[in-house]
């Protein structure tokens, strides 16, 4: 087991006054078999006339705030200290061939009708012929589905490259498999494009990843992001996730904020605002350290 202490910073600053700020944000990590959330705090710079959450469609906390008093910079600051131990699926679970795991052969598992809704298309996944063509390369007949879903991650890990700002938002998964390269959400999204193309369940998984300093080199402080990784499907045992940017399982590095169909289910922050501002910038800085 790890203990992490997690601090998230989002900061928006304005050439001009911003006089209302509705915002949303998806930073309240899950508690989950692997996971423990031990204390989180989020606040709201200035104070919010309102700051609500509520429980998504998907069992993610989702909170929403609204800012009134006139304002050139508004701070979101997210801390949560938790527990984290590696997820472990039985091996007799990951070795049913693939095609026995799509939600629609597999309706007597009582949770296939939520797996299910992880099998279509979604508003920033779409699933091209391209992309079943590249994903059956790995699911060959009756191959296991553990077997076959980590070559996948493999293959994505090494076809694409890791590009910052090189894609926008919601870029398209046929666009991404023309241009192979993108950030880990869009890694993310081929892959999950990938496993709906054959049936089966993928959803996409927001959340955070502990760096380590190359050895000899301090720590800095602030340097981790954001992160995105892969579920798929596994019936009767929950659920098997992958991390395609980094080609490794998920383990007590990775913490897990929300998940859903893409990333337009779950961004971390985001809002709208009134303003005559016309420039603005945002910086996130995110920390993520063993805590002492």
């Amino acid at each position: 087991m790890t203990r992490y202490r997690i601090e998230h910073v989002t900061t928006y600053e304005y050439d001009a006054d911003v006089t209302g700020s509705f915002g949303q944000f998806h930073l309240t990590p899950r508690d989950l078999p692997w996971q423990t959330v031990l204390e989180h705090r989020v606040g709201v710079e200035p104070g919010p006339a309102t700051l609500l959450s509520h429980t998504d469609l998907y069992g993610n906390t989702k909170s929403s705030f609204h800012v009134t008093d006139p304002h050139t910079r508004l701070v979101v600051r997210a801390v949560t200290q938790l527990d984290v131990v590696p997820p472990v699926l039985p091996p007799e679970a990951l070795a049913v061939a693939w095609e026995d795991a799509r939600p629609a052969v597999r309706t007597e598992e009582p949770d296939a009708w939520e797996a299910a809704d992880f099998t279509f298309a979604s508003p920033y996944v779409d699933v091209p012929a391209a992309v079943e063509a590249y994903a059956r390369e790995s699911f060959t007949p009756r191959r296991a589905l553990g077997e076959a879903a980590t070559e996948l991650m493999h293959r994505v890990h090494d076809d694409f490259t890791y590009k910052p700002r090189s894609t926008i938002i919601g870029e398209k998964v046929v666009d991404l498999l023309v241009k192979r390269h993108g950030v880990c959400q869009d890694f993310s999204h081929v892959m999950v494009a990938g496993l709906r193309s054959l049936g089966l369940a993928g959803r996409y998984v927001s959340g955070y990843l502990a760096t380590r300093p190359p050895p000899g080199r301090p720590r800095l402080v602030g340097a981790d992001a954001s992160h995105a990784w892969v579920g798929v499907w596994v019936p009767g045992a929950g659920w098997l996730h992958l991390d395609p940017t980094n080609d490794r399982l998920t383990d007590a590095s990775h913490a897990t904020v929300a998940w859903g169909r893409d990333y337009g289910d779950v961004p971390p922050v985001r809002g709208v605002i009134f303003t005559e501002a016309k420039h603005s910038s945002m910086k996130v800085s995110v920390d993520m350290a063993p805590a002492a």
